[in-house]
């Protein structure tokens, strides 16, 4: 990490749910919670917990300096769902637990 900058993850308690064009993508009540300087709560979840057969892989790939390289899926429906939904398949070590756990752009806390 640089200076002044940290990632911490937490389990979660939270039931999330992920919903697009009335259909649930995603639902659980085991969260990965990443708090990033900088950057809004993100909530990664389990495999388990997502409807991967509703996801489009995406050829999009990020890389960020303390978590890795990211993989990209889209959601179903309209265009603005392009990209909604990534993973870390190998995560840098100080961020281990993420791996494979998908997050999400739009996620509601019930």
């Amino acid at each position: 990490m640089t200076a002044g900058h940290k990632i911490t993850i937490e389990q979660g308690t939270e039931h999330v749910r992920v919903v697009r064009e009335g259909q649930t993508v995603a639902e659980s009540s085991r969260p990965l919670l990443l708090r990033e300087t900088g950057c809004p709560v993100r909530y990664y979840l389990p495999p388990q917990d997502v409807r991967t057969d509703l996801l489009t892989p995406s050829d999009t790939t990020t890389y960020c300096p303390f978590k890795g390289t990211a993989s990209y899926w889209s959601l179903p429906g309209a265009e603005n769902g392009k990209d909604g939904v990534w993973a870390y398949p190998e995560p840098k070590d100080g961020v281990a637990q993420i791996k494979d756990h998908f997050c999400f752009y739009e996620v509601e806390a019930v």
